[in-house]
């Protein structure tokens, strides 16, 4: 994996050398910015000392988790909700991919295969599990056949719609348009 979004560069270093800390940043990409989904399991790693295994995360004691999610600056705007969700995925892996994010994809024979397994996760909808689709496929090289058309639109190249298409601040400025062009025509197809 390499990943060069623009955040904090030992946040980075983290998300090219464990895949369970990209599958908890998209898990906590939901209702804040990107940049703080993907750089909280880099402070998650710093509070607890140490990196910690999908293993270890799904037999956390809940409410000791959620102190660390909350903790200030909390780690989501809804730390409760979003340390019970982490620990679902994690339990998720640990139940059916041996404890390994990486798991998940390995071995996959399509996209379609890839975009079940994802879809199965706890919290990830159509939309999210696209997204994650299109971001193993361009950013860390898992690209069974079919990827981009299960990845939908996300998977188009040059697309600039998600996560996956940022590599610099030029690039999350063009998503941020892309974002801000969707809402913009929802609100006035719903006022017409």
């Amino acid at each position: 994996m390499s990943f060069s979004l623009p955040i904090d560069a030992e946040a980075n270093a983290l998300l090219d050398r464990d895949p369970l800390a990209v599958l908890i940043g998209l898990t906590l990409d939901q209702q804040i910015t990107m940049e703080k989904a993907f750089t909280s399991p880099h402070v998650l790693a710093q509070r607890l000392g140490h990196v910690p295994t999908a293993t270890e995360l799904a037999e956390f004691d809940p409410e000791a988790l959620l102190a660390i999610f909350s903790e200030p600056p909390a780690l989501h705007r809804f730390p409760k909700a979003m340390a019970a969700r982490v620990q679902e995925v994690c339990r998720v892996l640990v139940d059916r991919y041996d404890g390994e994010a990486a798991n998940l994809w390995a071995g996959v024979g399509s996209g379609a295969e890839l975009y079940q397994r994802i879809f199965a996760l706890p919290g990830f909808g159509k939309q999210k599990a696209q997204i994650f689709v299109a971001l193993l496929g361009k950013q860390c090289g898992v690209q069974p056949a079919g990827w981009r058309e299960a990845a939908g639109g996300y998977g188009d190249a040059d697309a600039y719609r998600s996560v996956a298409d940022i590599v610099d601040e030029e690039s999350l400025g063009k998503v941020r348009a892309y974002k801000k062009q969707v809402k913009a025509e929802a609100k006035a197809a719903k006022g017409s």
